[in-house]
């Protein structure tokens, strides 16, 4: 079996090295490509990623190319995981919404609209590439923002499934907190990347007893902490959220303690230097414990599973991933791309029931879902006037002169990303 890691010199990638070879059962290897146009860094992750498959046992063969074409051929699955633009475009997108007033951050809001805008295109062009090469080929999404970019995939007519960390790091906090394995924990999460609540913790299997009530009044104070969100919302809510809905609940309180330290990515951009110069040591045979702090925790059991799965290799049948809707929320298009539990194997994803959801969390949901319509539209055709459209359209924004100044200023800073602009 051939895995294609598009972005391989991204810093997760030991994380994904380290599951993939624990996990080589699940998922057997024969060759990892690992695909970056920076080959100084592709070379350190390489060789890394070469110590901890060789400590681990793990028989098979890590390459590394910048030649994308080559690195795909032939590949049964390409997994992507770059980022345009790189931290520095991050920097710019956590920083320029705060002068209008609005939240800095890199997958949602007015940061995200601009990152996939530089991205969709890319993601496009990798994926033609792919087809060309091996049009069987699984195209697992990791890339954010996960629900925009899944969606174009998949209009493109790919065969194309998103993954996100969030649902597998509550199953694995949850599964701690009731001291039983991961396995045993089902989630009923819904929503959409990035915007999703769990409504549902089920022991056994999606019809296994409910045991939020017990979490919430046992370990209420905890999951409040971890959100960053007042224990009593997280009562009153009856539901966890993603921490990803503090950007809406608390949205002025965000602005104010973004603007009063430094950003993440700059946070990022420095454990970066520190994480590489940690990968060039050739006694380093396994992942750090730095890169713990990097984010993506449980991403490659994650992507074991998906990707064994999709494979017919094993893996759960049912999984928390980023596909089509079709009719699973009754209030959203077919072709809207939900985050929801899911049955996969090798014919892809097919959504699980959901419970109903609540009007208080199914109007932020058709709200955002109606601003990620406008915000693909823009990334596939260009044009400030769909940009200030998707931006207006957005919860976070929603005011016509906050609008104007973030689409000026997304267009200043992200230019040489935009053939249009």
């Amino acid at each position: 079996m051939k895995l294609a890691v598009v972005g391989g010199g991204s810093t997760y990638t030991p994380e994904l090295i380290d599951g993939f070879a624990r996990l080589r059962d699940t998922l057997p290897i024969g060759e990892l490509v690992l695909v970056d146009p920076d080959a100084g860094r592709l070379d350190l992750v390489g060789e890394l990623a070469r110590r901890i498959f060789a400590k681990q046992g793990h028989p098979g063969r890590i390459t590394t190319t910048s030649d994308l074409d080559a690195g795909v051929a032939g590949a049964d699955a390409v997994l992507l995981q770059l980022r345009v633009g790189g931290q520095a475009a991050r920097q710019k997108d956590e920083t320029w919404p705060l002068e209008c007033g609005c939240v800095g951050q890199e997958t949602t809001g007015a940061g995200g609209l601009a990152k996939a805008l530089r991205t969709v295109p890319v993601v496009l062009d990798i994926a033609e590439r792919v087809r060309r090469t091996n049009p069987d080929a699984w195209i697992i999404d990791f890339t954010n923002p996960v629900g925009i970019v899944t969606r174009a995939l998949l209009q493109a007519g790919h065969k194309a499934v998103g993954l996100c960390n969030v649902a597998i790091g509550f199953q694995r906090k949850f599964a701690r907190m009731l001291d039983v394995s991961p396995a045993e924990v089902h989630l009923d999460h819904v929503g959409l990347n990035h915007l999703s609540w769990e409504l549902g913790v089920r022991l056994g299997g999606p019809g296994g007893q409910d045991v939020l009530p017990k979490l919430l009044a046992e370990h209420g104070a905890a999951i409040a902490s971890d959100l960053h969100l007042p224990r009593e919302i997280v009562d009153r809510l009856g539901v966890v959220p993603s921490y990803y809905l503090r950007y809406f609940y608390a949205h002025d309180e965000v602005v104010r303690e973004l603007g009063s330290k430094p950003s993440r990515a700059a946070e990022v951009a420095a454990m970066e230097k520190q994480l590489l110069a940690l990968y060039g040591d050739p006694a380093l045979d396994e992942k750090p414990e730095l890169l713990a702090k990097r984010g993506g925790a449980f991403y490659s059991e994650a992507a074991v599973d998906l990707a064994s799965a999709l494979l017919g290799a094993g893996g759960s049948p049912v999984q928390v991933v980023n596909t089509y809707n079709n009719g699973t929320l009754p209030f959203l298009p077919d072709d809207a791309v939900i985050e929801v539990q899911a049955r996969v194997d090798a014919s892809g994803a097919s959504p699980l029931a959901v419970p109903a959801l609540d009007p208080l969390f199914a109007g932020l949901v058709a709200h955002v879902t109606a601003y990620e319509d406008l915000a693909l539209d823009a990334a596939l055709r260009g044009g400030r006037d769909r940009v200030f459209k998707a931006l207006l359209a957005h919860p976070l924004t929603g005011q016509y002169a906050y609008a104007e100044g973030l689409t000026d200023r997304l267009i200043a800073h992200n230019r040489e990303h935009l053939a249009w602009a």
